[in-house]
């Protein structure tokens, strides 16, 4: 994609004689940013309101996350929709391991952003305590407007990752 001012991806490119020159991990990035993949962990009410996100309404299709992937190995992003309890914590972290690299996690609602209204010796007191969030969605239960808003940081966060270089095709093609 080439804007008005030649710029590709977030990187100064130069567009002369129909050729395009850029940065291999942007162009890697921009392709993930575009097709993320999330791996929906409903849990409590705030799973309803993800999959209001994916219907009609809200068109999640937009951002190229309409593909919800239950198979962990085919998911970029865990969606953490609700309240973890003990219990469960320790399959969402099998979950989470078994999600290929790079991978990204929105911690959705108050309870799984910090246990929300349970304080109990069953619940978990927020998600980042076994696996590393990057996005946070407050509300109880969030809106799809605020689900829209995350995947749209979360573009943002995966355009600016650099795991892209650290491939054997990017280091390759960068050297």
């Amino acid at each position: 994609m080439v804007s008005p001012t030649n710029e590709v991806l977030g990187y100064d490119s130069k567009v002369e004689g129909g050729l395009i020159v850029t940065r291999v991990d942007a162009v890697i990035n921009w392709i993930r940013a575009n097709s993320i993949w999330p791996m929906p962990m409903g849990l409590a009410c705030c799973a309803i309101e993800l999959m209001a996100a994916g219907a009609s309404r809200f068109d999640i299709s937009r951002f190229g996350a309409e593909v919800m992937r239950f198979p962990a190995r085919q998911s970029d992003v865990m969606i953490v929709a609700g309240t973890v309890t003990y219990k469960m914590a320790v399959h969402l972290r099998r979950i989470y391991e078994q999600m290929a690299e790079p991978k990204w996690v929105i911690a959705m609602g108050a309870c799984a952003s910090s246990g929300g209204m349970y304080r109990s010796y069953s619940t978990l007191q927020g998600v980042d305590r076994i696996v590393p969030v990057d996005i946070y969605i407050s509300g109880c239960p969030p809106r799809p407007e605020a689900v829209l808003d995350a995947l749209l940081k979360m573009q943002n966060v995966v355009r600016e990752d650099r795991s892209a270089r650290k491939t054997a095709i990017g280091n390759a093609l960068i050297r």
